[in-house]
């Protein structure tokens, strides 16, 4: 049922990214052959921890893929990847611009002999640019945009957002790329060159900030859990924990007000807009958490609920498993591993005529 059944993508890339992007096409369909040197790819030697001696990152970011060993650096391995490319519709890499012509795998060489192929590439900077030739990675990138500036609080230490959210938002992209491509390819028969960078992702995320500095002139600064433009619109400490709280407009704000016994501040004027509250969002915050410091998270997340104010408790791992939201939409999808008892993994989060994409083969 799904788009890519019959597309051949061959995947040379590695790490985080590329991987990505050759996963989330072959969750669609496509045969993904993921090309190894022979000493394997990075994140086989990530960790600890590891499960049943295998990584867990790499784990994460190669299922459904078939997989081979090739040396690009010999004749034969090389004569291979080259003879695969004849059947070949979309071509995956990651690297330096230029790096992929010293094995004549770049663009330029091999669109003539290949005119109907995909070449989609993933750089560090960009094909262009005084950082162009310059390797990259995640927590780089996150401290160049400037999503470490308005990640945290401005007093503490700059801090990266927990997940590698550049890399997999660039493998996101590039797979977006490509189902474009091949849509254009489907319209005028020929192959077209995707190109995707890290560090225009990164940008890509500071979208809302970079307008709110262009409309104030004001550097954005992080706040925590919340946000620039919203209060309260953040965590709070409860009696066990944390909750996050969603007054996202007025109306909300008055039914918080009123669930916490304070239905004055709907009218008082350090709060009555949201450009108030935002303005005396410090104050704010302490009066409220004085309040819900007096309970658990599990009996606020109910009164919040029962009130209609969106509200949720700060999760971790082990607890988000738990949860039975989680559990009834089914992204939690298992198989049979030759080497992990009890494989489990994350599907796609996206569905198509109620169907998400299968588990069809283990990553080994």
């Amino acid at each position: 049922m799904f788009s890519l059944k019959d597309i051949r993508v061959l995947d040379l890339s590695q790490n985080v990214a590329g991987p990505y992007a050759g996963m989330i096409l072959a969750e669609f369909g496509a045969e993904v052959l993921k090309v190894e040197s022979p000493d394997g790819d990075p994140t086989r030697t990530w960790g600890p921890p590891f499960w049943s001696g295998e990584s867990p990152t790499y784990l994460a970011l190669n299922r459904n893929k078939l997989r081979r060993t090739l040396d690009l650096k010999s004749n034969e391995g090389l004569k291979e990847v080259k003879n695969r490319l004849r059947i070949t519709d979309v071509l995956l890499v990651s690297s330096r611009p230029g790096a992929m012509s010293k094995f004549g795998l770049d663009y330029e060489s091999l669109k003539e002999n290949y005119p109907k192929l995909i070449y989609a590439e993933i750089t560090a900077f960009g094909q262009q640019g005084p950082r162009a030739s310059e390797s990259g990675y995640d927590p780089l990138m996150q401290a160049m945009a400037g999503l470490m500036s308005v990640t945290g609080r401005p007093q503490y230490e700059p801090i990266r957002v927990g997940v590698s959210i550049i890399d997999m938002a660039a493998g996101m992209w590039t797979a977006l790329g490509v189902f474009s491509a091949l849509n254009l390819r489907s319209a005028d028969g020929k192959g077209h060159r995707v190109n995707v960078s890290l560090y225009e992702t990164a940008i890509a995320w500071m979208t809302i900030p970079l307008h709110l500095y262009w409309a104030s002139g004001v550097v954005p600064v992080g706040f925590g859990s919340g946000v620039a433009s919203i209060v309260p619109y953040e965590a709070f400490k409860t009696e066990d924990g944390w909750i996050v709280i969603g007054g996202g407009n007025d109306r909300l704000f008055g039914k918080i007000s009123h669930l916490l016994g304070r239905k004055e501040w709907a009218s008082d004027s350090r709060f009555k807009t949201n450009a108030d509250r935002v303005t005396n969002r410090t104050v704010l915050h302490e009066l409220i958490q004085d309040i819900t410091r007096k309970k658990s998270s599990k009996e606020w997340e109910q009164e919040f609920k029962n009130a209609g104010i969106p509200a949720a408790p700060v999760l971790n791992v082990s607890q988000v498993l738990e949860e039975a939201q989680l559990k009834n939409l089914g992204i939690i999808q298992s198989i049979e591993h030759p080497n992990i008892s009890g494989y489990n993994s994350v599907g796609l989060p996206i569905s198509i005529d109620g169907k998400r994409p299968p588990l069809r083969i283990p990553p080994t």
